[in-house]
């Protein structure tokens, strides 16, 4: 199918919408914390349970998601999840209580689970690579803007209409967003054929075939790594500006979406920049960014200041994260749906190990020291991967040269 035909195209964009929601839901809490621990007279610490069980479900499921999208086609895996979203989002502005949250937290993070890792899944079967990181950060903004949307919509609402509002609006964006996927795959059921066999799916087999091999369990192991300083140490960025900067809920969402925003620049100027930095750079030069925008978050004492360093976070994340992609589309190209979903789940385990982390910082020392840590963490991340993927493509041309 080609990257420009009409199907390709609609799909690109279904899916970009249901990562929008997806991403949306990952993160609206963030800036409804304070909210959150008030509403249920807990600390924030313990409401930021919400987000690691989200993260740990996410990652979790990602063993049965990417072996069920090879067998089953990665279009109607997505589309169906996409609608079980709703059920958890809808319980979720429901819950009268911090265990009945954390319930429809979890589920919507277990349904949550399947678009992102299979959307890229799907990418990588029908972009040849050449194409495929501009397609991946084209496709992916639409979940940049859930991450925007999420924060901004949560810390708004929470200082407005209320935190549940924000929910009930996700569960319109769910039901919209899966319903339009599977209604498009019934027009053309050609834009995602199953792969695997018609015989019943080992999965355990599919992901040790993945790990076996060690350029894919390197790639694992640094996003795992970028997930539990970046997303660990994203969660409590609003509540420290709320705290630090003395600024309003809705604020301090405002503040940390420019994260988003370095995403949706990175996404407009991806072609020029992968032509001109090429994966390692990229790599190196968003860690380096990544790092220092942490690091001013912590200290900022203005809020222009904290707004230029979370743009700055966001722009070196999305440089390094859309390479570290790039590499993990090429893992086990038999098998991309369980790779793709193998990856995800190692970036939200993280995730759910750095939330952890971080509460258990903030109950031992302030914020600042927190995204600091983080912020040394993905600087030298950074550094890491781009000596890696130097080492790799040099072995690739000596092996090019040699044939």
């Amino acid at each position: 199918m080609s990257e420009t035909s009409p199907p390709s195209r609609l799909v690109i964009l279904l899916l970009a919408l249901a990562g929008f929601a997806s991403m949306a839901s990952m993160r609206v809490t963030d800036a409804m914390l304070p909210a959150l621990s008030e509403a249920f007279a807990r600390p924030v610490a313990d409401v930021a349970q919400n987000i690691t069980l989200f993260a740990i479900a996410y990652g979790v499921m990602q063993l049965a998601y990417g072996p069920l999208g090879d067998r089953h086609g990665t279009l109607r895996v997505i589309g169906l999840a996409t609608l079980a979203c709703a059920v958890g989002a809808l319980g979720s502005a429901l819950a009268e209580s911090l265990p009945m949250l954390l319930v429809f937290r979890t589920l919507n993070g277990a349904t949550a689970a399947a678009i992102i890792p299979l959307s890229m899944a799907w990418v990588g079967d029908n972009v040849p690579y050449e194409r495929r990181q501009v397609t991946l950060a084209h496709m992916l903004s639409g979940a940049v803007l859930g991450l925007i949307s999420g924060q901004v919509a949560g810390g708004f609402l929470a200082d407005t209409l209320g935190w549940q509002v924000a929910f009930a609006l996700l569960t319109l964006l769910f039901l919209a967003a899966g319903g339009l996927l599977l209604v498009a795959l019934r027009r053309q059921p050609a834009l995602s054929p199953p792969k695997a066999d018609k015989g019943r799916t080992n999965y355990f087999s599919r992901i040790r075939e993945v790990l076996n091999i060690s350029r894919a369990r390197r790639i694992l192991a640094l996003v795992f790594l970028e997930g539990i300083a970046a997303f660990g140490a994203l969660a409590f960025v609003a509540s420290h500006l709320y705290t630090r900067l003395d600024v309003s809920l809705t604020q301090a969402g405002l503040m940390v979406a420019l994260f988003g925003v370095g995403g949706l620049i990175f996404a407009a100027l991806a072609r020029p920049l992968v032509a001109r930095l090429g994966e390692p750079g990229l790599a190196a030069g968003g860690g380096v960014l990544m790092g220092l925008g942490f690091i001013g978050l912590a200290l900022a004492p203005l809020p222009a200041l904290a707004t230029a360093s979370a743009f700055a976070a966001g722009l070196g994340f999305y440089m390094m994260h859309s390479t570290l992609q790039i590499n993990a589309t090429q893992m086990a190209p038999a098998m991309r749906g369980t790779a793709m979903a193998v990856f995800a789940g190692c970036l939200f385990l993280g995730q759910s190990v750095g939330v952890s982390l971080g509460g258990l910082v903030l109950r031992l020392a302030d914020s600042l020291w927190l995204l600091t840590a983080a912020g040394v963490w993905l600087l030298a991340l950074g550094l890491v991967f781009g000596w890696l993927l130097r080492q790799w493509h040099g072995d690739r041309a000596a092996t090019a040269t040699a044939s």
